[in-house]
Parts: structure tokens; sequence; C-alpha cells
């Protein structure tokens, strides 16, 4: 009987010892699969896009006249700090 008693004593001291190790490894796995599928996921999108980017159409250029009216505008504003009274 002492032997038995001795023998399930070894053995829950070796699972004790086992099972955050065990715990550690079934995390790091879980977590290694959801950066491979965040990364699938993302190549996807990219390559989504990047077909997108060339199906659509170019963007018209700005002439002269749009970049003068947009600093002229910018440029009317003041540029004067509020004092303390």
């Amino acid at each position: 009987m002492e032997a038995l008693i001795g023998t399930l004593t070894v053995l829950g001291l070796l699972v004790l010892m086992v099972l955050p190790a065990v715990i550690g490894i079934v995390r790091d796995r879980r977590i290694d699969r959801q950066i491979r599928q965040a990364e699938r996921t993302e190549r996807t999108e990219t390559d989504r896009a990047v077909t997108e980017r060339h199906d659509a159409p170019a963007a018209p250029a700005r002439t002269a006249r749009d970049a003068t009216a947009h600093r002229t505008a910018r440029d009317t504003t003041s540029h004067r700090t509020a004092r303390a009274a």
C-alpha cells in the first residue's frame, strides 16, 4: 500500500512540474496560429488593394490655378498670437 501511495505522489508531483510547460506550449502554438492567420489575411488584403489601385482610374492632376487658390486661401489667415489681458 505504501508503494502505491509513493508512486501516486511521485506521479502527482511530476504532473505538477510538467503542467505549466504543457500549458505554455499550447498557448504558444495558439499564438503562432493566430499570427499566421493574420499574416495570410494581411497578404490577401494587400493583394486586393494593389489590384484595386491598378484598376482604379488615375486621379486628375492639380492645375497651377488650383495650387494658387489653395495657397492664397491659406495665406489670408491671420498668424497673430493672442495676447494676455
